[in-house]
């Protein structure tokens, strides 16, 4: 049953995320929404992690099968694509590791903030 109120708690702040999609204006996706009222809950205390934790975790462990879809949809427009594959590549490379580098700074950055690297 815990797991059923992690889900819950976490479907609330998707289902917060649309509503605000619904109510600004803004050109924001409604996940980015309920992704930054989760994690400013965390942050302030109001949700603790024990609460979501199992619940997220079992829902980032789905992730590789979100990329299925994906990569099925890339082969079939294979042919559109290989014909441009050295722009794409270009494109997509650096941002990739742009990407991971600062990812991986500010998580560095707030680990020794909070004392706990090392």
């Amino acid at each position: 049953m815990k797991y059923v109120f992690q889900f819950a708690r976490i479907m609330g702040f998707c289902l917060a995320g649309e509503l605000l999609y619904a109510l600004l204006p803004l050109p924001i996706p409604a996940g980015l929404y309920g992704l930054v009222l989760l994690a400013a809950a965390l942050l302030t205390g109001k949700v603790k992690l024990e609460q979501v934790k199992e619940a997220g975790d079992f829902l980032s462990s789905l992730f590789p099968l979100l990329f299925v879809p994906t990569v099925a949809g890339v082969m079939d427009v294979w042919g559109l694509i290989s014909g441009n594959l050295r722009p794409i590549l270009i494109a997509v490379v650096p941002v990739t590791w742009g990407v991971m580098a600062v990812a991986g700074r500010v998580t560095q950055w707030i680990m020794n903030r909070r004392g706990e690297n090392g």
